[in-house]
């Protein structure tokens, strides 16, 4: 029986990988951090870091503190990343310091899409050093909707929402009893088609809500055993919406627009999410093909 071999590094930019030494340890802090590395995977150091290190020699502590948070900065599900995440938590507590308050950076502020990259990234790091808190997978399933639900970003709608819906359910995994995590795994399961999984979440909340939360859960409920539900599912139209976002940005601004008015033809799927922006975009559109009191209705009501 063949013995499993380990998987290959994840390839990073600006990283390159040392495979040290059996008995190389990892040391540090005035002698406070003291870990043999045997077992663990490759180091992914800075490739400076890397070039810095003799043929004979072993990275420092510091380089090899730098390496493992860029490592996991950009990509947290890399190859390791649980170790690599165990070593910060164990050895370099000013990195976790560093990292929370980023986090807390990016939470103050109004950021566009790279920056909610980057904070999805840095939450995935601190659910790695804190696998049984459950506000982590849903506060990045907030940042994901947050994210596939801007007109700006909408290219990844598919990519957000179906990730949302992944980190909703492990959140709810850790805490089944967290009525805001399920309302929001409802409304996931409801951008993705699922109608009748989002009506049984929702269910089962309703017993547990104030009498305004639940007047509108119910409603929500009734309306999918009602089948008063979008013609094609929530997330459809927001593929749709990007399309025309992306033509409208290379000039077809009438085939933008089609779109668009398609889309808000829908008078469930109109009602039930908010189109500010796209409200926006189609008097854009109607202002750049002369039709201008359209565009003027349209912008009203954006």
């Amino acid at each position: 029986m063949n013995e499993q071999q380990p998987a290959e590094p994840t390839p990073l930019d600006g990283i390159r990988y040392f495979s040290p030494p059996d008995d190389y340890q990892l040391c540090g802090r005035d002698d406070m951090v003291a870990i043999l590395w045997r077992g663990k995977p490759p180091l992914p150091l800075l490739e400076e870091d890397f070039t810095a290190v003799a043929p004979s020699g072993c990275p420092d502590y510091d380089m090899v503190g730098r390496g493992i948070y860029q490592a996991l900065r950009i990509d947290p599900e890399c190859v390791g990343a649980a170790a690599y995440a165990g070593v910060l938590k164990d050895a370099f507590p000013h990195i976790i310091s560093e990292l929370g308050a980023e986090i807390i950076m990016l939470d103050g502020k109004e950021v566009d899409a790279p920056y909610l990259d980057r904070k999805i990234n840095l939450l995935k790091i601190m659910a790695l050093l804190d696998k049984e808190n459950a506000g982590l997978p849903l506060e990045i399933a907030r940042t994901y909707v947050d994210k596939g639900s801007r007109l700006s970003s909408m290219q990844h709608a598919v990519t957000c929402w179906y990730a949302a819906e992944k980190q909703l359910k492990m959140s709810l995994v850790l805490r089944p009893d967290d009525i805001h995590a399920a309302y929001e795994y409802g409304e996931a399961l409801y951008m993705l088609g699922r109608y009748d999984q989002a009506a049984e979440v929702w269910s089962g909340l309703i017993t547990s809500l104030n009498p305004g939360e639940r007047a509108r859960v119910e409603a929500r409920v009734a309306d999918i055993l009602a089948d008063r539900i979008p013609m094609v599912p929530p997330l459809d139209y927001l593929t749709a919406l990007s399309v025309a976002v992306e033509l409208h940005d290379n000039g077809f601004s009438d085939d933008a627009a089609a779109i668009i008015k398609d889309v808000l033809a829908d008078s469930v799927f109109a009602g039930q999410f908010p189109l500010n922006e796209v409200y926006y975009l189609l008097g854009t559109c109607y202002q750049e093909t002369g039709l201008m009191a359209e565009a003027a209705e349209a912008f009203k009501r954006s």
